[in-house]
């Protein structure tokens, strides 16, 4: 089976050799990495240059954000399976994307996803925490609770049958997909207890209350969407459930 890595990538100069190296060394053969730049205004189209020859496919050129970005990756994948690697994120180990492939086939299901590690943007062997995705039920998304998209794979054709990322959702694009995939659809999920990928602290859903803010407004309109019913003070009440986490998940 080929897998289509996808890595949408904006002014990421710093940190994008980081996410390629981790997938150009990954010991599964059959893998297919794209590239969709906004047309960065920093050095992201060197670093992306200087790596020509082991990147599949790549384009430089303005969107309307991340999940814009994502789908014109999509669209232009040709493997099996799909997955999203941020650009300032990296594979825990060489061998992730062979346990992924291994996951799917053995399980049967259309649907796998792991744990992920946020870590020091710049000591990357500093852990900040540790998300797992071990108690995720579909029933949660209602709370604003979600898999690690970073860690989430599936067919290709799940995307054409059941749709793409919705681009007027500028936060919780990756969680109204996983609701509508999961929750909306049913399709099955396998869970495997490992951490797949290593993620800098500092994104774009977690920097700032303004963006807490807009993340968990676009949380409830993702439900509404879908018929799922949640109200802004369920969703909210998962940040009890997170310091929780945090302070006795070590």
């Amino acid at each position: 089976m080929r897998v289509s890595i996808i890595t949408a990538t904006y002014n990421s100069a710093q940190f994008l050799a980081d996410c390629i190296e981790s997938v150009i060394h990954q010991d599964y053969p059959h893998i297919e990495h794209i590239i969709i730049d906004g047309k960065s205004k920093d050095k992201t189209v060197e670093v992306i240059q200087s790596y020509d020859d082991q990147i599949n496919k790549w384009i430089s050129e303005p969107d309307t954000g991340i999940y814009d970005a994502i789908n014109k990756g999509i669209r232009l994948a040709t493997g099996d399976i799909v997955g999203i690697l941020n650009s300032d994120d990296f594979f825990a180990d060489p061998g992730v994307i062979s346990r992924i492939v291994k996951a799917l086939q053995n399980t049967g299901k259309q649907i796998v996803f792991a744990d992920v590690e946020f870590i020091d943007r710049l000591d990357t062997s500093k852990v900040i925490r540790h998300y797992s995705s071990k108690y995720f039920r579909p029933w949660l998304f209602r709370f604003g609770f979600q898999p690690a998209h970073p860690t989430f794979y599936t067919y290709r054709a799940n995307f054409e049958k059941y749709g793409f990322y919705r681009t007027d959702l500028k936060i919780a694009g990756d969680f109204e997909l996983l609701l509508r995939f999961i929750y909306k659809y049913k399709l099955l999920y396998s869970y495997e207890n490992e951490t797949w990928v290593r993620m800098r602290i500092g994104g774009t859903s977690t920097s700032g209350i303004q963006s807490i803010l807009k993340l968990n407004t676009e949380i409830v309109k993702a439900c509404k969407i879908n018929g799922v019913f949640t109200h802004p003070i369920l969703v909210y009440s998962k940040y009890l459930v997170k310091w929780w986490g945090f302070i006795f998940d070590k």
